[in-house]
């Protein structure tokens, strides 16, 4: 029980209700596909709904109890768990609201919570008043349910096309209500509820609110009257009503009543229609292929029962209470009955038959024409329904056809009447009581049914026979044709009737006939046939009747007579100088021919307004003269009605521009407006005397809306800029001014008798400003002041009047105030919601100004001009409009267009939020009006601007356009700072910080409901079923702007927040969007791709913000949405493609669910973007000059508000027509419809560019926003979300498509740029995801078959195929482009590059033979096959490459060096290198090198241009470096002069000074400082010679001969770095390979080798070597011994941070740099002698070890060398630096096996340790905190792999310093011990000085022949070499030589030279002991 009574919170009188609509009118009016299943559900639920049609549920006792306990007990909520509590409040409303309306207590209870819900669509009213509008709006569902199922129904009238199962479905059901009384329901219904009742039972229980809320409500209870009645109606259309059902409805009517002014209401007037239909058989005429399925149904034909029970109520009844209404049906069914009886089965009907006759007399006596034109056409909805007019029209075409007789007595009564009455006028007696206007009303009625034609049906052309056109060809050929055949008998009736009836015409019924021909003439083809006819009339009568012109309906008579008043009134002129100017008593003019007049210039008005041939043929015809007639009577004095008439009828004529053009000139020769004025004469005559003193006066301005009218007409077609040239300034100036100041200014201040009036002048003349405004184009000229001359002197131009309104408009001006108030009164009176006098031409004025206002601001965007701050206060008011969207869509969009103008104005947005929220009241109001207007749903897109005729697809575009407007305004104004528009509106704070905002449903803690949460619901309907957002495919551009505002929200910081929250908890918006991507819209792709793209671009920013916050499962779920390839449970798409198979199972990774696989959602979305773009053809122009055209074009392109650039066709169409319009003679005048078809042409073809401009532009913007997508999936989200395997495969699907996408056929060259991008995102995280797996074991020992990783080879071997296609299909432009794709191919060849291992010094122990034998690993297998691929392109891909690295944009040519480079290290045939070397590209790069030394030389200024000459120069470097590896490389190199191009480098000299820029450092840190710029381009030179010195083994001395000569070119710097003072990390790398390269080049050798050199040079070269050696030596000295400890003590300072790692580097390079200067000495004493006895000495003979060591002074403050270093080293320090490497190597090879044994038991250590392994790797304090476990593991191991390797290399280094410092030591001992001969102390100054030649302090020592060192062995003298040996004996101690002997037996043994150390020691041993001995 307590499911039956749980509360329904939608209303079960309202929510299925409205359900129930919406399934209706998407199955019959939308035909919505699959439509008639839901229909089918839907109407069987409601058929007690539609039973008991508006009956209410009953109250109940047991009920009200329930309710009543609800505030204790609580009451269960459908769809929600529990009971809920519910406030007393409700409850005493829920009874006030059961009462009210007679409903269940708790369906009362329902409609309060739904209101309760519904409230924030409402603001401003309470929960109660909600209901009301709810209870209401439930019942009117059913009844436009009921309406639209029965209009769905096969029938006789009308059909809506809909599938025949929809029909059947309806029929059925619709059958069975009617057979259960549901016509006696609908007119019961119709008679018990009336607004006016139901507004005093609420008025009682306070249940109405505002004026809107009333007008709401009226609005829906008249709406449902009118829905039930037309669904009677709409019944009686298609079916017969039965005998009960019809003498129900008669019954009905008998008791209306008429309104106050005579006509019936529109519900009433659809019951009478209803039975108009009922006793309709006219259809029966039209023969239709189902006439005799309908003769079969039609009970008027089958029961004679249902005949008689009709007849014998319609002629026997009482009278009813309209007599004219029972007319009306009596001369309906006697119509039928003379039908019936013309048939064949009538014959059984003829009792009844007979009748006919006596019937029409009735009706005819019971005024039955006048009700009709009173009653039936005075109700405003009878126009507006295309089936009321077509009955009526077949009402009175059958009464004419078929009772012509009835039709003859008429016009002989007329004819009767007329004679009495012209009797009683001569008699001058009483008029005759008994006179019948019958025929007069008939022809009234004929005129005034067939005048308005809203549907264009253009029915009364039934009444003109085209056969009269034969006598008259000369008028319209084209009816020739058409008269040949016989046009049906009703026809020819009908014309005879329009004939007959104008022949001998009674002058009683002139101007009825007038009126009737005037309603005839109203259409296209009608008014032609007019004309004809008033042309006969005249021609045929001219000669027989005396000269004077025949019939009086005659255009001969017309313009006669208008002659004759002419002639005869202008005799009345005025004296000009009379004192007053007053009409005077007329002589020419009775009110009788006023009428007349009247009635003739309305028909001639309507003829030529439709006629253009009617127009130009009257104008022209020379006797009639009717422009200038006219012109004339206008100078007359006649009633200013007539005047308005003139005018009007002149306004017809105008609409021709060339009668227009003549017109003007006629209206200013005639000074209708007084333009030219003698000064001091007041005015006596025109126009303006008229408005002041007449009309005013009268309080009537017919006059003056006549001339506006003209004026208006005028100005469209033609505006001449020279009127009234030579007798005032030439222009329009003075009718502007007489509107403006005459009309417009003093309209609100005049009297007025009719009030509608006043609205009327002013619409009338804002219509013409608004036509100027709109016409003019903003010229630089209108902003200069002209002169003109006028009667011989200067006076000032007029500027176009379309500037002199925008001057006014723009500036303080009375007619701005003026607009600005009228804007403000209307929006007062639109506020009332009620109706007055004048309302509609109230809302055309207020849209006028708004127009105004609005063509304002968008001349002045153009202009620039500044705005008036003033005009905030009345942007409120413009504001307001959108509040009355509902009622008045277009006033509503043309606020919006302003509004979003305005916000084009940063500077006022502070002051608009400020008057926007300034009043609470008038806030809300704005707020609302901005969200109904967005909240519109039936809003249609597409419909073009032409398809106006149905106005209510006119309104449905329009209210669509507003919702544009206000999106553009929002977006605009969200890019402003901030409080600003769009945040108001949105929803957002404005008085607090934006971020602080905290969004909610609307009516959760009071919010409002705002703009966001309109778009939000528009954008969310149907995105819960399979077919997605309704929106996106109704009206996609709505939508796209809808998704831009929620991108612009989320990406702004300080909406961001705000916004993704509450889209994140409330909506769940992009998880529901996302999963219907791909949009596909055939018939508009644009569209759907910049919807994607902005969906796309915030998913992007959801993704990223997900994972910065740690909100794992949002961000999972959006990933597995767009990357899973299993099917969701939600929509299954098919498997996918074969290819996709294919390529899965090739890869062995056949999984076994591949069978359900799905498309991933990112590649479908990829497929639904169409590379190829179809371009339009070039112009083929016979006329124009192509090339101008081009230009012409493209001068008129500018960037629109999406920021395309499109070319202004408006614009561009102009030009070419004034182009046109400006050629010559009579050759032009004959071409032009050919040159306005080659205009046509070029115009389409620009409209086509812009498409495809907009096409390109919104697939750029899908694949960018779809590449940041992927980007952000596989860069921002945790890395674990994504397994590896997974991640690669998915990476290898969006390559693989994104390349087949790329490389079709057509695809188009604007996309490629960003696929290049994207394809160098993905193929860095393939090479990264590749590596880390491989880096976690995963490796590639047990996997090296199936391939690499977790990606088969062959999809790697795919992907590099595509990315080389793609390279070369980019051909020779593009060249930015494929830096991205070199870029990629790095990455991917990175995959195959060996990771670091460790060298644990084991593997030199490996056989040779086990080495080469050993399997083929995974990295050489896939750098083979690389390779292999990579040649398979042959010379095509290496000319691109080299191409682009020779020249070209940097960056291009830096990432082609490194593929270059990266391609020749691994390319073992060297084909690569062979087409490198003989190609030229290798002589050119190694030419540049030449060029680049000026750059170089600027980047060493303090502050550098750019440095990307610097990286260019770095890559070219490496390059060649890689080259020089080599043989064949470097010998290539020394042929084409590299390193003479490196020594005509000056950079190499430009030393910065270290300390005057240490003040110039980048703060940042990214510039490096001069000094390491200097080094940056030193140390790639120098590594190059390394490389050169070390490939060229056969021509080594050449190499090394040219080295040295860099070195002397440069010998200045390269000795002061040698001398270098502060040895800082990079003076350490310096020295390393600066010292390198000397060891090997500065040699005597060498000098011999550098061919043909004359002694001086030779002697010059000489000097420096030996300088190099001295400075080489000098430096062995200090690294070796003092300075050592301090240097590394000093980088342990210098960075505390980094310590570590820089501690090991500056070990290494100080070891190296010894093991160099070591490798020098022991070279020079190898070169210089092979034995010992003839060996130079490079070591003084002293053991004494060099100071500073052990706890001696070192002297840290001394930054200059002391002068020991001036002297020879002695050999001590060799000595010393022996048992320093040694104790080093010990040390070092300890924490080698340490840090190996760690990375063996890398699981096992504690975290403390791993954590410090990692602090080195990663930047910035607690950064290692972030870091995951598994990353953490990684990044240690990486870390001790570096160690061990930084280890090994040191052990290599003190290893080879050791074997070296025991030769040089063994050699200078044994020729100290055994060679030298000592001499006497005494013979020398200096001991030893003789050793050194002295030349200052800058000592450097010989190596002379053999002479000099004859002088040098005399000087050493015995004492020495005794010192020598003790010292030696003593420092080369057993421990050393232990020491010396395990380090071989550790180390050298599986290294190269073994037992080299043990002999060394041996002999030294031996030489020690043998001179001891």
């Amino acid at each position: 029980m307590a499911a039956q009574v749980a509360v329904n919170s939608g209303a079960s009188l309202w929510g299925p209700l409205k359900e129930l609509w919406e399934t209706v009118d998407g199955a019959v009016l939308r035909r919505q596909p699959e439509s008639v299943h839901l229909l089918n559900l839907q109407l069987k639920k409601h058929k007690p709904h539609f039973l008991s049609l508006f009956k209410n549920p009953p109250k109940s006792a047991e009920q009200r109890e329930k309710v009543r306990k609800a505030s204790t007990e609580g009451i269960a909520i459908q769809g929600q768990q529990g009971s809920r509590l519910l406030p007393e409040q409700l409850l005493t409303e829920a009874f006030i609201l059961s009462d009210l309306f007679d409903i269940g207590e708790l369906a009362a209870l329902e409609l309060l919570l739904a209101g309760e819900h519904q409230q924030p669509h409402f603001p401003g009213l309470t929960r109660g008043l909600v209901a009301v509008l709810l209870y209401w709006d439930g019942k009117l569902c059913v009844a436009n349910s009921l309406r639209t199922l029965i209009q769905s129904r096969q029938g006789k009238t009308f059909t809506l096309d809909l599938s025949g199962e929809l029909v059947a479905l309806t029929t059925c059901f619709t059958d069975d209500l009617m057979s259960q009384g549901l016509t006696k329901r609908i007119l019961t219904l119709v008679s018990e509820i009336s607004v006016t009742r139901e507004f005093e039972r609420l008025q009682k229980e306070r249940g109405l609110g505002n004026e809107k809320h009333r007008k709401l409500v009226s609005d829906l209870i008249k709406e449902c009257r009118q829905a039930l009645a037309g669904s009677l109606f709409s019944w009686t259309c298609q079916s017969p009503l039965t005998q009960d059902d019809t003498l129900a409805l008669i019954g009905h009517l008998e008791t209306v009543t008429a309104q106050a002014d005579g006509s019936l209401d529109s519900v009433n007037l659809a019951l009478v229609m209803a039975l108009l239909y009922c006793l309709d058989v006219s259809f029966l005429e039209q023969g239709t292929e189902d006439r005799e399925d309908l003769l079969q149904v039609l009970p008027l034909l089958t029961e004679r029962q249902y005949v008689s029970a009709v007849h014998t109520r319609l002629m026997e009844g009482q009278p009813w209470k309209l007599p004219g209404l029972q007319a009306v049906c009596r001369l309906a069914w006697a119509l039928s009955l003379r039908v019936l009886s013309q048939l064949p089965q009538g014959s059984i009907l003829a009792e009844f038959t007979e009748a006919d006759e006596a019937l029409a007399d009735q009706a005819l006596l019971g005024d039955v024409f006048l009700f009709m034109k009173e009653g039936m056409l005075g109700c405003e909805s009878f126009s507006q329904e295309e089936f009321y007019i077509r009955r009526l029209h077949s009402l009175l075409t059958d009464f004419l056809a078929l009772m012509p007789m009835k039709v003859k007595q008429l016009r002989n009564r007329a004819d009767e009447d007329a004679r009495l009455v012209h009797m009683s006028l001569q008699m001058d007696s009483e008029l005759p009581s008994s006179l019948r206007k019958d025929l007069d009303h008939l022809m009234v009625l004929i005129g005034e049914f067939y005048s308005k034609d809203v549907f264009g049906l253009e029915l009364s052309l039934e009444f003109w026979c085209p056969t009269e056109s034969l006598q008259h060809t000369s008028l319209q050929g084209s009816y020739l044709g058409m008269a040949l055949q016989r046009p049906p008998h009703k026809q020819v009736v009908l014309s005879k009737f329009v004939r007959q009836m104008g022949d001998l015409l009674p002058s009683t019924l002139y101007i009825s006939y007038l009126r009737m021909l005037k309603g005839l003439a109203n259409g296209p083809q009608c008014a032609h046939y007019c004309f004809s006819l008033l042309k006969t009339n005249g021609a045929t009568h001219s000669d027989n009747i005396q000269g004077v012109a025949g019939s009086p309906v005659s255009w001969e008579h017309f313009f006669h007579s208008l002659m004759l008043y002419h002639e005869n009134l202008r005799r009345d002129l005025p004296n000009p100088d009379a004192t007053h100017y007053r009409h005077p008593p007329l002589r020419g003019i009775t009110q009788r021919e006023l009428e007349g007049l009247t009635s003739f210039l309305q028909l001639l008005t309507t003829i030529i307004t439709w006629s253009e041939n009617a127009r130009l043929a009257l104008c022209e015809h020379p006797q009639w003269t009717p422009v200038v007639v006219m012109l004339g009577l206008l100078q007359c004095s006649v009633p200013p009605i007539l005047k308005a008439e003139l005018l009007c009828c002149l306004a017809a004529f105008g609409k021709s521009p060339e009668i227009a053009a003549s017109l003007w000139q006629s209206l200013e020769y005639t000074q209708i407006l007084q333009t030219v004025r003698v000064p001091g004469q007041r005015q006596v005559a025109g126009i303006e005397v008229e408005l002041n003193e007449i009309e005013s006066s009268c309080e009537e301005y017919p006059l003056t809306r006549g001339f506006c009218h003209l004026i208006s007409t005028l100005v469209e077609s033609s505006l001449p800029i020279n009127l009234g040239a030579g007798l005032r300034v030439p222009g329009f100036q003075p009718y502007l001014t007489f509107l403006r100041d005459s009309v417009f200014l003093p309209f609100p201040t005049r009297a007025y008798r009719h009030p509608s009036e006043k609205w009327e002048v002013a619409d009338a003349v804002l219509e013409v400003f608004y036509k100027l405004l709109r016409d003019y184009e903003p010229q630089p000229s209108d902003f200069v002041q002209e002169m003109v001359e006028l009667q011989g002197e200067q006076v000032p131009a007029h500027k176009p009047p379309g500037h002199t309104i925008m001057f006014h408009l723009l500036n303080d001006s009375p007619m701005l105030t003026l607009c600005l108030s009228l804007l403000e009164e209307g929006v007062r009176q639109l506020d009332t919601y009620a109706p007055f006098p004048g309302k509609k031409h109230l809302e055309s004025a207020v849209l006028h100004c708004l127009c105004l206002l609005d063509l304002a601001l968008q001349k002045e965007l153009l202009q620039g001009v500044s705005p008036q701050t003033r005009r905030a206060d009345h942007i409120v008011n413009i504001a307001r409009y959108l509040y009355h969207n509902s009622s008045n869509p277009e006033a509503a969009f043309h606020s919006a267009k302003i509004l979003r103008r305005i916000t084009n104005y940063p500077n006022i947005q502070i002051r608009l939020v400020g008057d926007f929220t300034h009043d609470q009241a008038v806030s809300n109001k704005l707020m609302a009006g901005f969200v109904e207007c967005l909240d519109n749903e039936e809003a249609e897109e597409g419909t073009e601007k032409e398809d106006d005729s149905d106005p209510q697809k006119k309104t449905a575009r329009i209210r669509h356009e507003t919702q544009i407007h206000i999106l553009n305004l929002l977006i605009t104004s969200l890019d402003l700072k901030t409080p600003n528009l769009a945040l108001y509106l949105l929803g957002y704070e404005v008085k607090k910080p934006v971020s602080s905002t905290n969004l909610q449903d609307p009516g959760v803690l009071g919010c409002p409901r705002s703009c966001l949460h309109a778009i939000l619901s528009l954008l969310q309907r149907g995105t819960e079923k399979r077919s997605g957002p309704v929106l996106t495919q109704q009206a996609p551009h709505l939508a796209e702007l809808c998704y831009q505002v929620i991108y612009q929200l989320c990406a702004c910081s300080d909406t961001s927040g705000p916004t993704m929250r509450y889209l994140r908890t409330s909506q769940d918006f992009l998880f529901s969007h996302l999963q219907h991507l791909p949009f596909i819209f055939p018939d508009n792709p644009i569209a759907a791709l910049s919807q994607m793209s902005w969906l796309m671009k915030t998913a992007a920013i959801e993704l990223r913000v997900t994972s910065l916050n740690r909100q794992r499962s949002h961000t999972q779920r959006l990933v597995s949405l767009l990357l899973d390839d299993q099917p969701h449970a939600q929509h299954a798409v098919d498997g996918e493609s074969g290819m996709e198979e294919e390529s899965r199972s090739v890869s062995g990774f056949l999984h076994f669910d591949t069978v359900s696989k799905v498309r991933r959602k990112l590649l479908s979305v990829l497929d639904a973007i169409d590379f190829s773009q179809d371009m339009p053809e070039l112009l083929q122009l016979d006329f124009f000059e192509r090339t101008q055209i081009e230009q012409v074009i493209s001068n008129c392109e500018h960037i629109n508000e999406q920021g395309h650039t499109v070319c202004n066709v408006k614009l561009l169409h102009r030009v070419l027509v004034a182009e046109v319009n400006a050629l010559q003679g009579m050759a032009a005048i004959g071409q032009r419809p050919l040159l306005m078809e080659e205009v046509n042409s070029i115009l389409q073809q620009v409209v086509e560019r812009n498409r495809v401009r907009r096409s390109l532009t919104a697939k750029r913007h899908a694949l960018q926003s779809w590449r940041s997508l992927v980007e952000t999936l596989l860069t921002a989200c945790p890395a674990d979300l994504i397994p590896a395997d997974d991640r690669q495969l998915i990476i290898r699907d969006l390559l693989l498509d994104l390349h087949d996408k790329v490389l079709s056929e057509d695809a188009a060259g604007e996309l490629m740029p960003i696929v290049a991008g994207a394809v160098f995102t993905l193929t860095a995280h393939l090479s990264q995801s590749v590596l880390s797996e491989q880096q976690q074991g995963a490796g590639l020992e047990g996997g090296a078959s199936s391939g690499f990783a977790s990606i088969a080879n062959s999809a790697l071997h795919l992907i590099l195929r595509k990315l080389l296609d793609f390279i070369l299909c980019t051909g020779g432009g593009y060249q930015r482009l494929r830096a991205h794709l070199y870029g990629s191919l790095l990455y991917y060849l990175q995959i195959a590059q060996k990771p670091e291992e460790p060298d644990t010094l084991q593997t030199a122990g490996k056989a040779m033979w086990e080495r080469l034998t050993a399997p083929e690993d995974g990295f050489s297998k896939l750098q083979r096959e690389n390779l292999a691929i990579i040649e398979s392109y042959g010379k095509a891909l290496m000319e691109v490459v080299c191409r682009d690295a020779c020249d070209g944009h940097e960056i291009s040519r830096m990432l082609a060096l490194a593929v270059l480079d990266r391609i020749l290290s691994i390319d073992r045939q060297s084909q690569w290198l062979v087409y490198v070397c003989n190609s030229g590209y290798l002589r050119s790069l190694v030419e540049s090198l030449r060029q680049d030394d000026a750059s170089l030389q600027s980047l060493l200024t303090p502050q550098p241009p750019l440095l990307k000459p610097l990286y260019i120069y770095e890559s070219k470097m490496a390059l060649l470096t890689r080259v020089a590896k080599t043989g064949q490389g470097a010998v290539e190199l020394l042929r084409c002069c590299l390193v003479t191009q490196l020594i005509e480098c000056q950079v190499f000299d430009m030393v910065p000074d270290s300390d005057a820029h240490r003040l110039m450092r980048d703060p940042s840190g990214f510039i490096p400082s001069p000094l390491d710029r200097y080094r940056q381009i030193l140390l790639p030179a120098l590594r190059l010679f390394q490389v050169i010195l070390t490939s060229t083994t056969m021509n080594h001395q050449q190499g090394a001969a040219q080295v040295l000569q860099w070195l002397v070119v440069h010998a200045d710097t390269i000795q002061s770095l040698l001398r270098c003072q502060e040895l800082s990390m990079g003076a350490l790398q310096e020295l390393s390979l600066l010292t390198g390269i000397i060891s090997k080049t500065a040699l005597p050798g060498v000098l011999e080798m550098g061919g043909e050199i004359n002694s001086a040079a030779l002697m010059e070269f000489q000097g420096h070597i030996n300088r190099f050696q001295r400075l080489c030596l000098s430096l062995l000295g200090r690294l070796a011994g003092s300075e050592r400890e301090r240097l590394l003590k000093q980088a342990e300072m210098a960075a505390p941070g980094e310590s570590a790692e820089q501690r090991e580097e500056m070990e290494v390079a100080m070891q190296q740099v010894c093991a160099n200067i070591m490798e020098y000495c022991q070279t020079l004493l190898l070169q210089s002698s092979a034995q010992a006895q003839f060996s130079i000495c490079l070591f003084s003979p002293s053991g004494s070890e060099p100071a500073g060591r052990d706890g001696g002074r070192t002297d840290l403050s001394s930054t200059v060398p002391s002068v020991v270093y001036s002297r020879a080293p002695s050999l001590g320090l060799v000595l010393y630096l022996l048992k320093n490497s040694a104790a080093d190597f010990f040390r070092f090879h300890q924490s080698h096996r340490q840090s190996l044994g760690k990375l063996q038991s890398l699981d096992q250590l504690p975290p403390e340790e791993l954590k410090e392994l990692c602090q080195g790797l990663v930047s910035g304090p607690g950064a290692v905190e972030k870091i995951s476990s598994v990353q953490r593991s990684l990044l240690a191991k990486r870390r001790l792999v570096q160690l061990i390797n930084n280890r090994a290399k040191l052990l290599a280094l003190c290893s080879y310093v050791i074997e070296t410092c025991l030769f040089v030591l063994w050699r200078h001992l044994e020729y100290y011990l055994l060679y030298c001969t000592p001499v006497d102390p005494k013979d020398s100054l200096l001991p030893g000085a003789s050793m050194y030649r002295s030349r200052l302090t800058d000592d450097s020592f010989g190596l002379q022949g053999g002479g000099g060192r004859g002088v040098g062995l005399s000087r050493v003298s015995q004492q020495d070499l005794d010192q020598l040996q003790g010292d030696m004996a003593a420092g080369f101690s057993e421990a050393l030589q232990r020491k010396l002997l395990e380090v071989e037996g550790s180390y050298s043994q599986v290294r190269s030279r073994y037992t080299f150390i043990q002999a060394l020691v041996r002999r030294i041993r031996g030489l020690l002991r043998q001179r001891k001995s």
